[in-house]
Parts: structure tokens; C-alpha cells; sequence
């Protein structure tokens, strides 16, 4: 029901979004001789703001043209390579014209980004990938909104997310390398065991984790408290929905973005509020670049997906409750998921002095499970001064971050005696 009122909310509210467009255009016409004054600038923000809170954001272009390389500009486009109703996997092509200009003439790494599946869209690691484009061949998970899947495709679930995760990497060859941001580092963590126990040919060369959840039992944060505190049958009963007419999922259950994207807010709602009251001011002041900032962030923050309602719950029960993988009583498909048969993945984790989200020490849990590997191939990181954002993105993440990524994958490459064969 309540995914049914967020939808008539929406279109009840189409006159006046419709007005609010109008008065903004009218208001900000180079033809309207009163535009540039103080009163005109003020019908204009008030009107800009109030159609950028009642309209729908959808997914976010990439955006990603080119790259800068070795001070070349490189030409970048996005490709599908594989798919399924839940996932895309994007490749990040680079013209080899243009590499070469460069002065790169092999072909580099294979890196596999997995991209959260816990409310936004792949495109909120943006600046993960420009970083990482600067020297690797870049692919990323592009999860499905679960209200465009239909019924008939069948269901999600947390132990699909694994076995997608499987056939993503072997969709790169022999020995990629995995970067897991944030949620899916457990289910990453269990593909590369089970990969690593099969002996497949495409395990994964390095797997970094970044500010993941692997045992949200140590150093608790806002959201994981929440998480145990709370019964499992109150998300059951108070967190999912059916998708509504006329979505291609109508009928399915699912965990709503709107519903989680209040939640996000309402945990720093009055920082929330100060931005739209300075976005409002800069609008007034004729701060151009100031309002483009404040716009291009939150056409991100606010464009959110669902969640298929067992992906959800099991990702509650298994991860935030139960605390499966941590524990060793994790099973996928009959078989118990023990990072320890992982003998040759270098481990790297990167966690965020300031991480509100996943507490230091969950993301270096990981370390502990790994106990068949040498410590040669472990290696930490926690940056100063960085929340949950920042470890992937962000001046500190391409300054500081980036390059101990970019080195530890050089040196499993080199260590592992991989060639690179002549692009």
C-alpha cells in the first residue's frame, strides 16, 4: 500500500511541478527584462527548488567520455559485455589509438568493481572508475532496479548476488582482479572462496575490500545497531512492498529506494536542510557554480533502486544478524563458504577513520578469515580523516587511496609472474 501512495503522491503532485517549471523558465529567460532582478532571481530559486524536490530522479548517465593518461586525453566508452535481468556487466573501453599516444602499448590489469546493491545506482562510484581507468582495464557490476524485472523472471536473493559475482569474473578471464565497495563484500569474499576451493582458472588474482560489512559485529555503527536491535519479522513486516502499476515488476515485494533513501536523510536531516537553504541562497546570489555543485550531487544521492525482497531480508539475516560469514556458518548451495581454502588472492582492505557506516575493523575482519594466506599477500589500510564516502571517493580517495590500490594490484601482478600480452 504504501508503495501505492508514494505513486499517487507523485503524480497528485504534477500540476504543480508543472507550474514550478514554468515560473523557473519564465523567470530565468534572457528575453524577461526583470530576470536579473532581486525579486526575479527569488521566483526563480524558489521555483528551481521546488521542481528539483517534487521530480523523479532516474539513473544517472556515466558521463565518462575520456580519461586523462600520462597527460593524453584517452577516449572511454561504456560497453555491455554480459547480462542478465539483474545485472550489467559495463566495460569501460579505451581507444587503443589513444593508449598508444599515450604511451601504454599492453594491456593492463582487468579489474572487476562490484558496485553496492543496498539503494543506489553504480554510477555513485563514478570517480572509483575515472581512477581506476587511469591504469586498468575497468569493468562494473550495473544492478537492476527490482521493479523493472518482471514477475516471471524469477527471484534475487543473496546467494544469486554470489553466483553473479562468479560469473562477472570469469566474463574477464583468467585471474582479475575484484574490488568489493561496501555491501558486497561478503558475498565477494564467498564467491572468491568457493572460486579458490574449485581451483577455477578465473579466482580472482587480488580481492580489495573497501569500508565492507564482512563482521558488522565489531565496532557497531547507527546502522548496524539498527539492524540487530530490531526483530527480523519487523523488516518483514515494515520495510518491503509491492511494486505497483505499471512497472514491468508490478506484484513483486520488494525493499522500496524511496523507503531507504528517507532513511539515509533522516540520519543527518538537518544537514540535509542547510544544503537546499544554501543551494537557494547561491541561486539568489547568482552563484552559478556553487548551485551546479549542490545540483550534481544530489542528482546522484537522490536517484535510487529497489531491492527484490529476499536479496533484502537475507542480506539483514545473514550479514547484519546473524553474522554468517564471520562465524563459519555460512552455506551456499549445500556447501560451507571457508575463506581459508583462499591460498593465492592477495587481500587488501581499506576502511575510513571517520566510516560512520561500516566501523573500523569490520572491513579487517577479513584478514582473520583468510587464514591459508601468507602474509605477504595481506595488507591494510585505514585513511585518515575519510567517512564512509570518502573511500571510494573524493580528493583523499584519488590522491591517497587510489595509488596503494593501483601498487598492491603492480605487485600481485608481478608477483604472480602474470604477462601481459602486447595490446
Amino acid at each position: 500500500m504504501l508503495y501505492t501512495l508514494y505513486e499517487a503522491g507523485y503524480y497528485a503532485t504534477t500540476p504543480l511541478r508543472y507550474a514550478a517549471r514554468a515560473t523557473r523558465d519564465f523567470w530565468s529567460s534572457p528575453l524577461n527584462p526583470a530576470a536579473d532582478t532581486e525579486f526575479g532571481r527569488s521566483l526563480y530559486a524558489g521555483a528551481d527548488l521546488l521542481a528539483n524536490l517534487t521530480r523523479r530522479y532516474g539513473k544517472p548517465a556515466w558521463g565518462i567520455d575520456s580519461v586523462e593518461i600520462e597527460g593524453q586525453p584517452v577516449r572511454v566508452r561504456p560497453t555491455e559485455v554480459w547480462s542478465s535481468p539483474w545485472v550489467k556487466l559495463t566495460h569501460f573501453t579505451r581507444d587503443m589509438a589513444d593508449m598508444r599516444k599515450a604511451g601504454r602499448r599492453e594491456l593492463e590489469p582487468a579489474v572487476l568493481i562490484v558496485a553496492p546493491l543496498s539503494g543506489h545506482y553504480a554510477t555513485l562510484l563514478r570517480g572509483t572508475v575515472q581512477a581506476f581507468l587511469q591504469d586498468h582495464e575497468v569493468f562494473i557490476t550495473e544492478w537492476s532496479n527490482a521493479r523493472d524485472v518482471p514477475v516471471m523472471e524469477g527471484r534475487f536473493d543473496f546467494h544469486d548476488y554470489i553466483d553473479h559475482v562468479r560469473e562477472c569474473l570469469r566474463q574477464l578471464g583468467p585471474r582479475p582482479h575484484v574490488v568489493a565497495v561496501c555491501q558486497p563484500g561478503p558475498p565477494v569474499l564467498a564467491a572468491a572462496s568457493l572460486m579458490a576451493e574449485d581451483n577455477e582458472e578465473c579466482r580472482p588474482a587480488t580481492m580489495t575490500f573497501m569500508g565492507s560489512p564482512i563482521d558488522a559485529r565489531l565496532s557497531p555503527t547507527v546502522t548496524n545497531k539498527l539492524a540487530e536491535e530490531k526483530p527480523f519479522a519487523w523488516f518483514q513486516s515494515n520495510m518491503v512492498y509491492n511494486v505497483p502499476a505499471p512497472y514491468p515488476g508490478v506484484g513483486r515485494r520488494v525493499y522500496p529506494g524511496f523507503v531507504q533513501l528517507a532513511s539515509f536523510m533522516s540520519m543527518n536531516l538537518e544537514k540535509h536542510q542547510e544544503a537546499h537553504r544554501r543551494y537557494l541562497q547561491q541561486l539568489m546570489d547568482g552563484d552559478g557554480d556553487s548551485a551546479e555543485a549542490h545540483l550534481a550531487f544530489y542528482d546522484e544521492y537522490l536517484s535510487v533502486l529497489d531491492l527484490s525482497e529476499e536479496f533484502y531480508l537475507q542480506t539483514v539475516d545473514v550479514v547484519f544478524q546473524r553474522y554468517l560469514l564471520p562465524k563459519g556458518e555460512l552455506f551456499h548451495r549445500g556447501r560451507l563458504v571457508n575463506p581459508g581454502m583462499i591460498k593465492d588472492i592477495g587481500l587488501l582492505t581499506v576502511e575510513g577513520e571517520n566510516d560512520d557506516i561500516s566501523g573500523i575493523g569490520q572491513t579487517q575482519a577479513a584478514h582473520d578469515l583468510c587464514t591459508g594466506l601468507p602474509p605477504e599477500l595481506k595488507e591494510d589500510y585505514v585513511q585518515p580523516k575519510v567517512g564512509h564516502y570518502g573511500v571510494f571517493n573524493g580528493k583523499r580517495f584519488r590522491e591517497e587511496i587510489y595509488p596503494k590500490v593501483r601498487a598492491f594490484i603492480a605487485r600481485a601482478e608481478t608477483g604472480f609472474g602474470r604477462q601481459r600480452r602486447a595490446a
